[in-house]
């Protein structure tokens, strides 16, 4: 069965709900895409063999399920992301959260708590099918995320996120349309989470050659993972 958008988008909103009170609404996305990108290369894994993420034993979102309930939840969680990371060439791009910070996530059984219901939320969305006559779930996640993170922190949009309307008109205004080839490239030089080089992109027939460059490292990270997840 295929996910649909308004349960995706209402278990996220969800798992916002969790990690109020103990962070800056900007904060969440540390959490929370990180969460998403590991349930998604995980569930892609189990039936595409040509995944570009390699998910090794110990580093799925499964490991993540075994731990419901775990006075050391956190840490493990850290470790498990440590191993995807390791595997992948990932490293201080999907590790940025800290799943063990106790003066964001609570002390004890507040972060047990708080982790297991977080850990919960994902486990019931199922990617395994999730792109159907073009849809991609996850990019669409993405944006929508990045839409509230910047409405609750009282933040620009602009550092995180590029609506889907404005990408695809400057892909028209810079040329990218039938007729662009694989080998041509385009380039941002301000990329923030990578939103606009993606939906470029994705107007290219054959997808072209994007380069981009970011001076905020969280949201370098965000694109790297935007990057991964085709």
């Amino acid at each position: 069965m295929t996910l649909r958008k308004s349960d995706l988008y209402g278990s996220l909103w969800k798992s916002c709900d969790e990690l109020r009170g103990g962070m800056d609404a900007s904060q969440y996305k540390d959490y929370i895409l990180t969460l998403l990108f590991v349930k998604y290369v995980s569930d892609k894994a189990k039936t595409d063999r040509s995944s570009l993420i390699d998910v090794p034993a110990g580093g799925s979102f499964d490991d993540m399920i075994a731990l419901k309930g775990d006075k050391e939840i956190g840490d493990k969680i850290n470790k498990i992301i440590a191993r995807l990371a390791e595997a992948n060439d990932l490293q201080k791009v999907i590790d940025q959260a800290d799943f063990n910070d106790e003066e964001k996530l609570g002390r004890g059984k507040e972060m047990q708590d708080r982790l297991t219901k977080l850990v919960s939320i994902f486990a019931d969305l199922d990617f395994k099918g999730s792109r159907a006559e073009g849809d991609d779930l996850l990019g669409d996640a993405y944006e929508y995320l990045m839409r509230h993170f910047a409405t609750e922190s009282g933040k620009s949009k602009g550092q995180f996120y590029t609506p889907a309307e404005v990408s695809r008109i400057l892909a028209k205004v810079v040329g990218i349309g039938r007729t662009t080839k694989q080998d041509q490239t385009v380039y941002d030089p301000t990329c923030g989470s990578g939103s606009l080089l993606l939906k470029v992109a994705d107007e290219a027939p054959h997808g072209i050659t994007i380069y981009g460059q970011e001076k905020d490292n969280a949201t370098w990270a965000l694109s790297k993972i935007g990057q991964e997840t085709p």
